[in-house]
């Protein structure tokens, strides 16, 4: 079964990041596909003459959500109890696992059918469902080849975007029941993948996904995909539970245009989605007879009191931020070790669990603040300056601290600052020796600057200051 990575970064991310890099497979493969999804990405938004206005739009509505959150959760919650669903409240990840397993057990299902959901992985449902004896089994393709390889996702919409075509047909010769083919062509491996999951739709109880969307005005859940397995376990099952985080509330039906034509050019660079299913509550006789909804919290309302951070809570989960990020491209999704990968995770992951959680505080610093993913994002996210926040806000050590508060109390006088200056020209004299064969940058220091050149070059002090230059060269004269 796939793992489900917690929100909590399990490695720091240089070392993660580093281990990665040795993979060349890895990196071609990565390049290869984001390279491709970026270039349509771009080309279909080119078509749309409103775009910009229309990400504004979209942000101000996300806003809007987090300005009113408990207001339009009572809304939602009002509109889909009325139209037959039941709704309940999850405080955190070991809250929403709870209630999903007892409802799967007053089911009697041995196994559940999935919908892609960033919300399950994010709690680690899978695990949960194992626990409990209960098999859990992903009908998204890319998902599946995850689950079937015991791995974990690395990216927010193409999960086995690590994988190359070979390496899956391999994968589904070992693990998928039935496969046969001997060929690697994409269409033959879709064929295989529909023809085992067909099967297992058929005989499903239960399903569980999460929602792209949830309308406070209507009480309806929104889901959109590219396969058509979305749609099958919508209607094929008898219970369906939907976990929601409360953050994609929009407060009415007339927001959706805006979002529908903003998150497939920005996730797959398609103009529409091939699937979008809108559902509302329970209709007798039609689809699913009991439709559970389970409202996550898991830190979103805490991360909303942020005035600066809060903002990553407008993500729509379209990975155009992963797909331009120069960082994302060459370590891919696993140095990230959280469930939120790329630029967004590298914000979202230290806020919804902490920043003293795990090894968190590394995440803002992957990044090279470039600001790709910020003039990408549908909603308008400026995730550079959410990291240099998390950055400024985040846990430092001792020795960093009394650093930069000496460096503070020196450069808040010219006279004190002059001085340092000297000393660090005089100083560094021996270094300076050592960095002339490298073009005037040092890239090995002693202790404690060691710290900064193991992963970057380190320039040193000017020969002569800019005031010994105007000095010597204009007052002389």
């Amino acid at each position: 079964m796939s793992r489900d990575l917690p929100i909590v970064a399990i490695t720091p991310f240089p070392v993660a990041a580093a281990h990665e890099l040795g993979d060349a497979q890895l990196r071609a493969n990565l390049g290869r596909a984001t390279r491709t999804i970026r270039d349509k990405r771009a080309r279909v938004v080119a078509e749309v003459a409103d775009w910009e206005p229309m990400r504004d739009r979209a942000a101000a509505v996300k806003d809007e959500v987090l300005d009113n959150l408990a207001e339009l959760l009572a809304r939602f919650e009002a509109a889909a109890v009325a139209a037959g669903a039941t709704v309940h409240h999850a405080t955190d990840a070991a809250h929403a696992n709870a209630i999903v397993t007892e409802l799967v057990r007053a089911q009697r299902a041995e196994s559940v059918v999935k919908i892609k959901s960033m919300a399950t992985q994010e709690i680690g449902l899978n695990e949960a469902l194992e626990a409990a004896g209960v098999t859990p089994i992903e009908t998204d393709l890319a998902e599946l080849i995850v689950q079937l390889a015991d791995d974990t996702p690395s990216h927010i919409l193409v999960p086995a975007i690590h994988y190359n075509r070979s390496q899956i047909r391999e994968l589904f010769a070992r693990r998928m029941p039935g496969f046969t083919a001997t060929s690697d062509e994409p269409a033959v491996l879709a064929g295989a993948a529909r023809e085992y999951l067909r099967r297992t739709f058929l005989a499903a109880k239960v399903a569980v996904c999460g929602a792209n969307f949830a309308i406070a005005e209507t009480g309806s859940l929104v889901i959109v995909e590219s396969e058509g397995n979305g749609r099958m376990c919508l209607t094929l099952p008898e219970t369906l539970i939907a976990v929601v985080g409360v953050e994609k509330l929009l407060p009415r039906f007339a927001d959706l245009g805006d979002f529908l034509r903003l998150l497939p050019r920005s996730s797959t660079g398609e103009r529409m989605n091939p699937y979008t299913s809108i559902f509302t509550g329970v209709t007798p006789g039609d689809g699913p007879q009991r439709l559970h909804i389970v409202l996550l919290d898991n830190g979103r309302t805490q991360v909303a009191q942020d005035p600066v951070g809060r903002a990553a809570l407008r993500c729509i989960r379209c990975s155009a931020c992963l797909n331009v990020c120069p960082v994302y491209e060459r370590a891919g999704g696993h140095a990230y070790g959280s469930v939120y990968p790329g630029p967004i995770g590298a914000i979202l992951s230290p806020q919804l669990t902490g920043q003293d959680a795990g090894f968190n505080k590394t995440l803002p610093y992957a990044s090279t603040l470039c600001g790709a993913c910020y003039d990408v994002c549908p909603v308008k996210i400026n995730i550079p300056e959410i990291l240099v926040h998390l950055r400024q806000t985040g846990p430092k050590p001792a020795a960093e601290r009394a650093a930069m508060s000496t460096l503070s109390w020196v450069m808040r006088d010219r006279r004190r600052w002059r001085i340092a200056l000297r000393a660090a020209r005089s100083g560094s004299a021996p270094l300076r020796l050592i960095a002339r064969r490298h073009g005037g940058t040092l890239r090995r220091a002693p202790w404690p600057l060691s710290a900064w050149t193991a992963h970057r070059d380190a320039p040193l002090p000017a020969a002569e200051s800019f005031r010994d230059w105007w000095r010597r060269t204009h007052e002389s004269s």
